[in-house]
Parts: C-alpha cells; sequence; structure tokens
C-alpha cells in the first residue's frame, strides 16, 4: 500500500534516481531483459551518446571495449516513468529510476509489476536502494514470495536509518502492494 511505502519514494530521503539492480546476473539475463521490454511493448530507445540507434544483443553491448561510451537503454513501462538501464557490466543488470514520477498508488502498482515482470523473467530478486547508499535496499521483488516487498522501515526524516531508512531484512515478507496477488 501506498501509504506503507510512501518514504521510499521521497526525493528527499532516497535521492531522486534511486539505485535499482539484479545481482548474479548474465549476459543471457541482460539478453532476457531485452526480449522483455521488447515483448511488453514498453516504448524503449537505446543510445550510445548522441545517437539512437537499433537495439543490439546483449553480447554486443556487453562486449564494447574498454573506454568506449557506456550506452543507455531507457525503457517507458508507461507513459510518463523512464526507466534507465545502464549494461556496466554482465555480472549486474543496474537501472535507475526517478521517484518523482512514482507517486501514488497506481504507480507504485506499476512499479511493483515492472519489477514483478523482470524477477519472474529471470527468477531472481529485484532490489531497489537509496540513491548513492547501494548496500541497503529498502524494497524489491522476492522469488519465493512472488512478489515485491518492503525490505527496510521507511520511518519518517529524523528517526534513525541512512537518509532517514531503517533497513531490514528480506525476511519481513510485507508486501508493498496488496494488489499484486500471485499469478494463477
Amino acid at each position: 500500500m501506498w501509504d506503507d511505502a510512501k518514504n521510499f519514494f521521497d526525493p528527499d530521503l532516497m535521492g531522486a534516481l534511486p539505485d535499482v539492480r539484479v545481482e548474479d546476473a548474465s549476459v543471457e539475463d541482460w539478453q532476457a531483459v531485452f526480449d522483455l521490454v521488447q515483448t511488453q511493448g514498453w516504448k524503449w530507445e537505446y543510445s550510445v551518446g548522441n545517437d539512437l540507434v537499433p537495439l543490439p544483443s546483449a553480447a554486443e553491448v556487453l562486449a564494447r571495449p574498454v573506454g568506449a561510451e557506456l550506452p543507455i537503454f531507457r525503457v517507458w513501462p508507461v507513459a510518463g516513468v523512464l526507466v534507465n538501464f545502464w549494461p556496466y557490466s554482465a555480472v549486474e543488470i543496474d537501472f535507475d529510476i526517478d521517484v518523482r514520477e512514482l507517486q501514488g498508488q497506481q504507480r507504485l502498482d506499476m512499479l511493483c509489476e515492472f519489477f514483478a515482470a523482470i524477477g519472474r523473467r529471470l527468477g531472481k530478486p529485484v532490489l531497489m536502494a537509496p540513491e548513492g547508499d547501494y548496500l541497503h535496499p529498502v524494497l524489491g521483488f522476492d522469488v519465493e514470495a512472488d512478489h515485491v516487498v518492503l525490505l527496510g522501515d521507511p520511518r519518517l526524516p529524523g528517526e534513525g536509518g541512512v537518509n532517514g531508512v531503517t533497513h531490514g531484512s528480506p525476511s519481513t515478507g510485507e508486501s508493498a502492494s496488496s494488489r499484486h496477488p500471485s499469478p494463477s
């Protein structure tokens, strides 16, 4: 529910662009994300520098020469919400999302669906941490629970934790959105 998670979407607490990741990834996982984006019909663009170019295979993206410019894979799961994927390496899928575009229950539901789509496709957790506080995820898709859960305690500013957020463990199991039951 939005009231339980809204502090995780406060740019003053989380930073405007929290860090989102899938750990223990591979080239195949990156390719699965590219394929998922295309099969879902989400708007996307791939650019290197200022040039929009066709999306190459994940193997090609991740085999770029040392010192080559980092491409950006931009995805709009819905109008008005931009997700930037950063292909730094094959072993982790890194992306960010602007929390200012994620205000209210409807946008929280969309984010939960987006994280779940990626997590289910890869069979791996999708973790969101405050910007610059990569080691302390506050919410994410839990593979076993098959939904997004709160991983931290979204306390008000000044009540403790990093950036006002107290971090818990993935075992809290508290759902970030009550409107996402497991698929039939």
